[in-house]
């Protein structure tokens, strides 16, 4: 029949039944699992327009990924939060990662910027 996936499943595809898939990644921010279906990015620990193209990158959810940018600039993430224990240690992200901690591994919500930046940004 054509448009129908077999029954018959081979021993190396990871959605067969009872054949466990590899583990999910872990968000090294919120240090909670990343499964398959769920948002997820890669974050230049610094950021690609100070010079971090070829450098190191970590693989966050989305919602922690957008939550970091819509708080600081590129200039102060490469000043001060080019790693993930600078970036844990910050005050305004700790809160960020009590509240999102409570939330499932697959959760996204749209992240808006800080009014703080948004008013700075205007300024500018």
């Amino acid at each position: 029949m054509v448009g129908r996936r077999s029954q018959r499943w081979s021993a190396e595809d990871p959605d067969a039944p009872g054949v466990p898939g590899p583990p999910d990644p872990v968000c090294p921010l919120c240090e909670r699992p990343i499964p398959r279906r769920a948002r997820s990015s890669l974050h230049h620990l610094t950021p690609k327009l100070k010079g971090g193209t070829h450098r190191g990158t970590v693989r966050l959810h989305q919602i922690c990924h957008s939550a970091i940018h819509a708080r600081y600039s590129e200039a102060e993430i490469a000043k001060r939060l080019a790693d993930v224990e600078a970036l844990r240690a910050d005050p305004e992200i700790a809160r960020f990662l009590v509240w999102v901690r409570g939330k499932p591994d697959d959760f996204h919500a749209a992240t808006r910027m800080t009014r703080a930046r948004r008013s700075a940004r205007r300024s500018n």
